[in-house]
């Protein structure tokens, strides 16, 4: 028996069902040595033997135990053959689940992991991206639960500026493709969450990103050497990854909880309905006030007879804090029928101190001799007035209303809805490798450092939303539209500190740093969206300087192993984006500033100026004076706040921007005209270096025959 047919009959019926799954060539490997051993004509009358029991069981014909009953002592040999292929066949799986060594992976397959990968992928990095489900982005498949995004897609800006535009697309992940953009599977202003698995499949398969689907990591620990540590991550399969660095973008995907008595009666948000009419009539207590409460509220607000939040803080909105994760706009609508007294409500109080409970007795009553069900209802009380302890059954003497008898949330609720967010899935990681849990965020995020590596743990990184602690409710980073700009910077670390590639950088005349600085704070988006968090550095070296963007601003004093440059003895200036540290009444009628001699009284975002002679230290950064962002520097400037949000005005902008650059640099940045310069060069030992840099070395008007037939109408040849 010969061929592709006979071959595969062979495999299935006389080979361990193990082997067969192993790869053809494997297969064919097998079955030659088979023939070598026990003879073709053997393994023939072993097939016919076992097509012919496979027949008459097929008739209803009681087939032998085993075919091999009939067949030649030398199906012993088989029977031998069989145990050791076992054996190969165990082998190749060993190779199969084995080790896989890269000098980084990437963690999560989402928008953070995604843009990491794009980074290494351009720099020819030996990299391997790997996510748990079967496409990119898969938190998005689920959640937001009502579906849809509060990240806002602004596609017409009056600008064909790509890097000024993206300071208004809070979706799209950068790269070098300038077609590569959100807008392209979505024009929606709030875009359907579906969209964004959409278009990071097509940020994959464009940039041909090297990305693992299936892959679970389900344990990482580090492996520390003689000569270097690394990681060890397994999956679900026993696969090892082995890994140089680590970089962790699995986003925050635990919901948060608060163990509180009566718990286990409350809904979460990952589990609850999406279809309105489940909560029709229905009074609902929803716990939280952040978007995703009210984002279910919202959806609920024409179904529910009433719907109460509550949370231990009062309503954040975005537009007072001007923090994005705070309460958006686009969900606030039960604020409306709160304040206009249609039933809705908010309340605070802290978690730990409510006790959700069953009335005893409350879902039953006698008629007729029979118990009739009723559907149950919750009540919200506090531990204080709870006799038994841990029990989520009270008497009436242990609800509010008895004690207090117009307690706000006195009567009972259908459903509690437990909206609370999400936390850091430190579960995955070995005692050698977990990092800390942060300070801020109730310890829902990793501590890092402020170069996003985190703490006491060298090599591992954390992008994204999971990188958040470094800018808790301070600024952008937890959004796709500010940690793209920080998993840029991390990447930029990793160059100098791996690769020894410095941090990019422009140097420039010192007559060239106030257009450049111009330009930078009219359409950069990094330090704009990563305001006081991200900045750009000028190093000053006298007729030069060096300009590097985007530098993690916390990080100053590891400013030179983290960039590879060094600060000069002339110092240097840090330009960034803050809003003003006052807190006012940002829909009042002296919400602005516009008089530019006051400009450091500026209320929203606008562009500031720190000059240093030295690098601040770690003690300066630990000191920092209450709403600065930097210490205190030798000198300050703020470029007042603008209206249009364009700081290009000659007075009120350029001018004074100009006198503080000269008086760091200690020199007139003026510009002058030809005549000017010459005859400052014949009147003085040092022309101003607009003259030295420019007309002094034939910078002027290049001459051309086509200009020279010009001259003589225009008045400027003798």
């Amino acid at each position: 028996m010969t061929g592709e047919l006979t071959f595969a009959v062979k495999c299935e019926h006389i080979l361990h069902p193990a082997i067969c799954q192993m790869s053809v060539r494997f297969q064919r490997f097998i079955i030659s040595e088979l023939l070598t051993c026990v003879g073709a004509d053997t393994v023939n009358q072993a097939v016919y033997e076992v097509q012919r029991r496979s027949r008459r069981q097929q008739c209803g014909v009681r087939a032998p135990v085993s075919g091999f009953q009939v067949m030649d002592p030398n199906l012993s040999c088989l029977i031998l053959f069989n145990l050791i292929c076992l054996v190969a066949c165990t082998s190749e799986n060993h190779q199969h689940n084995g080790s896989h060594h890269y000098d980084y992976c990437v963690v999560g397959g989402g928008p953070a992991g995604l843009q990491m990968g794009y980074f290494l992928s351009k720099a020819q990095r030996n990299y391997i991206i790997l996510e748990r489900n079967s496409g990119p982005g898969s938190f998005f498949n689920k959640y937001p639960r009502h579906r849809k995004l509060i990240s806002i897609n602004k596609i017409h800006t009056g600008r064909q500026n790509r890097e000024f535009n993206l300071r208004h697309d809070w979706n799209s992940l950068l790269s070098d493709d300038p077609n590569l953009l959100f807008k392209r599977v979505s024009r929606e202003f709030y875009p359907p969450a579906d969209t964004f698995p959409l278009y990071l499949s097509m940020f994959v398969k464009e940039l041909g990103l090297r990305v693992l689907y299936g892959v679970d990591i389900g344990k990482i620990r580090a492996v520390q050497s003689q000569t270097a540590r690394r990681y060890l991550l397994t999956d679900q399969h026993g696969s090892h990854y082995f890994c140089s660095i680590l970089l962790v973008a699995t986003g925050l995907w635990v919901p948060q909880t608060v163990d509180f008595v009566g718990s286990d009666l409350v809904e979460g948000y990952e589990s609850i309905s999406t279809n309105p009419e489940d909560f029709k009539n229905q009074a609902v207590l929803i716990l939280g006030k952040g978007n995703s409460a009210f984002e279910t509220a919202q959806s609920i607000l024409g179904s529910a007879s009433r719907v109460h939040m509550l949370s231990s803080s009062p309503v954040r909105l975005a537009w007072q804090t001007h923090y994005v994760g705070d309460l958006r706009a686009v969900n606030n609508e039960l604020i409306d029928t709160y304040q206009l007294k249609s039933l809705d409500g908010l309340v605070e109080s802290r978690l730990e101190k409510i006790v959700i409970a069953r009335k005893k007795d409350n879902g039953a009553s006698r008629s007729g001799g029979k118990r009739k069900e009723k559907t149950e209802q919750l009540y919200l009380t506090l531990k204080k007035y709870v006799n038994v302890k841990n029990s989520s059954d009270v008497t009436r003497e242990e609800l509010p209303s008895h004690h207090i008898d117009n307690f706000p949330m006195r009567k009972p609720y259908d459903r509690v809805i437990r909206c609370l967010g999400f936390r850091f899935n430190f579960s995955i990681f070995d005692s050698s490798a977990c990092p800390p849990n942060s300070e801020n965020a109730k310890g829902r995020l990793p501590g890092l450092t402020a170069w996003y590596e985190a703490t006491d743990t060298p090599g591992l990184f954390v992008l994204g939303t999971a990188g958040h602690s470094r800018d808790y409710r301070a600024s952008a980073g937890g959004f796709v539209h500010g940690f793209r700009y920080t998993v840029r910077a991390v990447h930029r670390v990793l160059e100098q500190r791996y690769h020894t590639n410095n941090w990019p950088s422009t140097t420039l005349l010192t007559t060239q740093l106030q257009s450049w600085i111009l330009k930078r704070v009219g359409e950069a988006s990094g330090p704009y969206q990563m305001f006081a968090v991200l900045g750009d550095l000028i190093l000053l070296r006298g007729s030069d300087c060096v300009y590097l963007d985007e530098f993690p601003l916390q990080a100053l004093p590891q400013f030179s192993s983290l960039s590879g440059h060094t600060v000069p003895s002339r110092g240097l200036i840090v330009v960034l984006m803050q809003y003003g540290k006052k807190k006012i009444d940002y829909l009042g009628s002296n919400r602005a500033e516009t008089d530019w001699t006051k400009a450091w009284k500026s209320n929203f975002l606008h562009p500031v100026l720190y000059y240093y002679e030295t690098l601040p230290t770690k003690d300066d950064m630990k000191l920092l004076p209450e709403g600065w962002p930097l210490p205190r520097p030798k000198a300050i400037h703020h470029m007042v706040e603008d209206f249009l949000a364009e700081w290009e005005s000659p007075i009120s902008h350029i001018q004074p921007l100009r006198r503080f650059l000269e008086h760091c640099l200690q020199t007139d940045l003026r510009t002058f005209y030809a005549e000017s310069c010459f005859r400052s060069s014949l009147t003085h030992h040092k022309p101003p270096p607009f003259c030295q840099q420019g007309y002094l070395k034939q910078q002027g008007v290049i001459h051309s025959s086509e200009l020279q037939q010009h001259f003589p109408t225009s008045g400027l040849s003798g």
